[in-house]
C-alpha cells in the first residue's frame, strides 16, 4: 500500500504542474475599449417615446449639429425632449404651419449650450440662454423655478415640470418634458416677425433735377407769356382808335 503510494505522488505532481500551466497559458481578457462618441439620436431611441422629436432634429439637422458640439464643447449641453404625446397634444396643424426656418429655431430653443444638473437649475440667473437665442433679435431664453427635486420650466408662453432624465452626465444631459417648450417670440401675444431687409423704394423715372429744370422752364416762360398779353391789349385799343376817330369825319 505504502509502495502504491509513493508511485502515484510523483504522477500527481506531474499533473498539477500541467494544470498550472494551462491555466497561465490561457489569454487574459480584454480590457474595455473607450466609450464612442455621444449620440443623441441614439439616446432618444434608446427612451423609446420620442419619434416626433428625433424626425425633427433630423430634417433641422440640429442633432448632428448637437452631436458635434458636444464632443468637441468643455461647456457640455443640455437638451429638454418633449415626448410624442407632448407633439401630440399641440393644436392641430401648429407643426405643418412652421416655415423651415421657425422649425429650426423651435428644434433650437430645447438646447442650452452648456451642461446643466436639475440641482443647477435652482440657483440659475434667468432667462437662461438657448441655441435660439438671438434670433430676430429676440431672447429666446428659458426662466426654471422649484425645489428640492422638482424643477418647472417656463417658456413665458407654457409651462412644464422637467421630469427624469435620459442621459445626466457631463457633457450632455437629455431631460424629460411633458409639453412642448413653444417660445414666446413665436407663439406669444407680441410673437417677433422675422427680420428682413428694407424694402427699396420703386423708381419713378423722374429725378430732381428733371423737376427743378421743368420749374425753371416755367418760370423763363412767365414774362414771355406777359409781354404777349400786353401787346394784344395795346393792339386792340389801337385799332379802336381808328375806327372812332372815322367815324367823326363821316358824319
Amino acid at each position: 500500500m505504502a509502495i502504491t503510494r509513493l508511485t502515484l505522488a510523483p504522477l500527481l505532481l506531474i499533473a498539477a504542474v500541467i494544470l498550472s500551466t494551462e491555466t497561465s497559458a490561457q489569454p487574459a481578457a480584454p480590457a474595455p475599449g473607450p466609450a464612442g462618441p455621444i449620440n443623441l439620436t441614439a439616446i432618444l431611441e434608446k427612451g423609446g417615446q420620442f419619434t416626433t422629436l428625433m424626425h425633427l432634429l433630423k430634417i433641422t439637422q440640429v442633432g448632428e449639429q448637437v452631436n458635434i458640439q458636444v464632443n468637441s464643447s468643455s461647456e457640455g449641453m443640455t437638451v429638454f425632449a418633449p415626448t410624442d404625446n407632448a407633439f401630440q397634444n399641440l393644436k392641430a396643424g401648429t407643426l405643418n404651419k412652421l416655415s423651415a426656418d421657425e422649425q429650426v429655431k423651435l428644434i433650437l430653443y430645447h438646447v442650452c449650450p452648456k451642461f446643466y444638473s436639475l440641482d443647477d437649475f435652482l440657483s440659475v440667473s434667468n432667462p437662461v440662454r438657448t441655441q435660439a437665442s438671438g434670433r430676430d433679435n429676440g431672447v429666446y431664453g428659458l426662466n426654471f423655478t422649484g425645489e428640492a427635486n422638482q424643477v418647472n420650466v417656463s417658456t413665458g408662453y407654457v409651462e412644464t415640470r422637467v421630469s427624469n432624465a435620459l442621459r445626466s452626465q457631463r457633457p450632455l444631459a437629455v431631460y424629460v418634458v411633458d409639453m412642448v417648450l413653444l417660445p414666446g417670440e413665436m407663439f406669444g401675444e407680441h410673437k417677433l416677425s422675422p427680420i428682413a431687409p428694407a424694402p427699396k423704394s420703386p423708381s419713378t423715372g423722374v429725378s430732381d433735377d428733371d423737376t427743378k429744370s421743368d420749374s425753371s422752364k416755367k418760370a423763363a416762360a412767365s414774362p414771355a407769356d406777359k409781354s404777349a398779353s400786353g401787346e394784344r391789349r395795346v393792339g386792340l385799343g389801337f385799332g379802336f382808335g381808328l375806327v372812332v376817330l372815322c367815324l367823326k369825319f363821316l358824319f
